[in-house]
């Protein structure tokens, strides 16, 4: 005999029958391509090769910072940790690997220690919402605080530059006409994808955005899944706290800036509910396409950038609207 969740993980594991693609799944990438062909034919900048090098270059630090976030929104709770935890990361590794401030040269082993320590306080950010019942986006916003904290105190007024040849060609070299950055962001969309679609933590964040209390009922303690979304988030967040030391050749305290509304605007445009339960790595990877084509392009054509924050915001708007707009009759009460 099994037990319940070992029946609920095989439920999860099951393959579903196939109803076609939606349009909500369709959308995006449709979108994606329709704004690229525009773009092309107004811009001829636009189309070269070198630009479309810029755009992948210019996405990879927010793929990464999208995955992690991706996960947590699927558990429909919200994360807004990823500023405090990159800024964590990006002073630790510069402090790890060969700088101007100490003698320390640790390399690829300092990369990793930067990592844990962010996956360290994205665990701290899933602790506080099971244990103290804190609603995640308080205790996000204070990990974040947290984080932001020890990267000053670690930053002591002099700014740290790197001179580690390792870490510095990760934004310098190419691979197949692509920096090594944008190799690192479709790794971590791969490996998050795995994750997904075959790891039970991948199975579980959907089960507990989709219905956390049939979950619960059949057995599953959700407390530790939830906890390890935030530490994966977490670790994802410190990777790329990495990448934009490599980028800046130097650790900044807010080297995550923005980046937790750019990530959750990356991922509703690409068709992951913030209510949890639906969407993924892939939806969201194609949201951060979508957002740095259109940005890029908006650049191409000369529009203003005070326009291009209010274009965004209309785009997330009209995304989340697109998104919920099936469940309108069973949403009567909107929060």
């Amino acid at each position: 005999m099994t037990s319940p969740a070992e029946d609920v993980d095989v439920v999860a594991a099951r393959p579903q029958p196939r109803r076609g693609v939606s349009f909500r799944d369709a959308g995006p990438p449709i979108a994606l391509v329709v704004i690229f062909v525009v773009f092309a034919a107004i811009s001829s900048d636009f189309r070269t090769f070198g630009n479309v090098q810029n755009i992948m270059d210019t996405a990879a630090v927010l793929a990464v910072v999208t995955c992690g976030i991706t996960f947590v929104l699927m558990m429909g709770s919200i994360d807004l940790s990823a500023p405090g935890v990159m800024g964590a990361a990006a002073i630790a590794v510069s402090l790890l690997v060969l700088n101007n401030r100490n003698d320390n040269d640790l390399g690829l082993v300092g990369v990793l220690l930067a990592v844990l320590l962010a996956a360290g306080l994205g665990c701290v950010s899933g602790l506080a919402l099971v244990i103290l019942k804190v609603p995640s986006f308080m205790t996000t916003l204070g990990v974040s605080a947290i984080g932001l904290g020890v990267a000053t105190l670690l930053f002591n007024g002099v700014q740290p530059n790197i001179s580690d040849e390792t870490l510095a060609s990760w934004a310098v070299d190419r691979f197949l006409g692509f920096s090594y950055l944008t190799w690192i962001a479709v790794g971590c969309v791969f490996v998050g994808w795995l994750i997904q679609r075959y790891s039970r933590l991948g199975r579980y964040a959907f089960a507990i955005g989709g219905a956390e209390e049939v979950l619960a009922l059949s057995g599953v303690k959700v407390a530790p899944y939830k906890v390890a979304v935030f530490t994966l988030a977490g670790a994802f967040y410190g990777l790329a706290g990495v990448m934009v030391t490599s980028q800046l050749s130097a650790g900044l305290v807010q080297a995550g800036k923005g980046y937790d509304f750019a990530a959750i605007t990356a991922a509703v445009v690409g068709g992951t509910l913030l209510t949890g339960g639906r969407g993924g790595v892939l939806h969201s990877a194609v949201g951060v396409l979508l957002v740095t084509v259109l940005n890029n392009g908006l650049v191409q054509v000369g529009v203003s950038p005070y326009w291009q924050g209010g274009v965004q915001g209309l785009i997330v708007v009209a995304a989340v609207a697109a998104a919920v707009f099936p469940q309108r009759r069973r949403n009567q009460v909107t929060k």
